[in-house]
């Protein structure tokens, strides 16, 4: 049975089904809610040109994160969860996996959309499939 289930939340239509999935679970097993938004950190924000650090971009960025969380949240209370939430900086399945071991979570929520292009997935990257690897419980993924 979960107890603790962590969701990481991006306010994407993936994220935002996976929102819904959590809440049909939590329900079922009466479960404490715990949400994050992951920003990545400023050494992310460095493009091409340089090591250049720009302090707008990253208040512009938090901005969007806290956004993001609030919305979550939000959408949670809407629907009669409390939930605490938090912004975390740093590299996703890193900031998530340490997250879920602090709060000692038994699921971590994910949302994920499949990418068309072989080009687009090998861009992008997984964060499912390495979250699965070095998540410290299970993990659902939910596909949108």
């Amino acid at each position: 049975m979960y107890k603790r289930i962590l969701l990481a939340y991006d306010g994407s239509d993936a994220g935002q089904k996976a929102l819904l999935d959590c809440q049909e679970l939590a329900q079922w097993s009466r479960s404490e809610l715990h949400l994050i938004a992951v920003m990545p950190s400023a050494m992310s924000f460095v493009g091409l040109e340089g090591g250049v650090y720009d302090v707008e971009l990253e208040e512009r960025e938090k901005t969007k994160y806290d956004g993001v969380l609030r919305d979550g949240l939000r959408r949670l209370s809407e629907a009669g969860w409390t939930a605490r939430g938090e912004v975390l900086t740093g590299e996703a399945v890193d900031e998530i996996t340490r997250h879920a071991r602090r709060i000692e979570a038994d699921l971590v929520v994910v949302g994920h959309k499949h990418l068309d292009s072989w080009a687009a997935r090998w861009w992008r990257g997984s964060i499912s499939g390495a979250l699965i690897e070095q998540a410290p419980c299970s993990v659902l993924v939910v596909i949108h």
